[in-house]
């Protein structure tokens, strides 16, 4: 049986070429193939399955009201009311998912999400408007950033102090 994720909607033309990410779950009660337009989607169901009492109905449910990056900011953000929206997904069940996966996500900057890179990212855009806001042009400012650690979570000061440390070492 071939289950997926909103991949449907996203894979283009009937006839068209299309490349997919699949996870085979071989259970007692038989075997699934699941579809994913990405390996960041396939990566995050995969993760999602692996907490108890998320199968893979309530994974493809998170993954069809949000995709990937979304979904792992949500969790890095603990936001369990937009967590709770999903069908399937209750309170308990969103601060479980938060609990458990918060510190095994990877970084937003990994992912090419909103992160240090756009100013989509909260703490990432402040860092750039101080940086800038100290006279450093935003290419010197978006440079800066790069070189911010992600293996760790950092508050607004110490990104902040990373990136004038870094001007610093030039």
């Amino acid at each position: 049986m071939l289950r997926r994720s909103s991949t449907l909607s996203r894979l283009g033309e009937p006839g068209a070429e299309v490349s997919l990410y699949t996870h085979f779950l071989v259970r007692e009660d038989g075997m699934a193939l699941y579809g994913f337009t990405g390996e960041e989607e396939r990566d995050a169901f995969e993760k999602l399955i692996t907490i108890s009492g998320v199968g893979p109905k309530i994974a493809l449910a998170l993954l069809s009201m949000m995709d990937a990056r979304t979904l792992f900011k949500a969790i890095a953000d603990e936001d369990q009311q937009r967590l709770g929206m999903v069908p399937g997904v209750g309170k308990k069940l969103a601060a479980k998912l938060v609990l458990e996966l918060k510190g095994k996500l990877p970084s937003l900057v990994a992912l090419g999400g909103a992160s240090a890179l756009s100013p989509g990212g909260k703490i990432q855009s402040e860092v750039l408007e101080a940086l800038m806001g100290l006279g450093f042009s935003a290419a010197e400012a978006q440079a800066a950033l790069l070189k911010i650690p992600q293996d760790r979570p950092m508050t607004l000061e110490e990104q902040i102090t990373y990136a004038l440390r870094s001007f610093a070492r030039e």
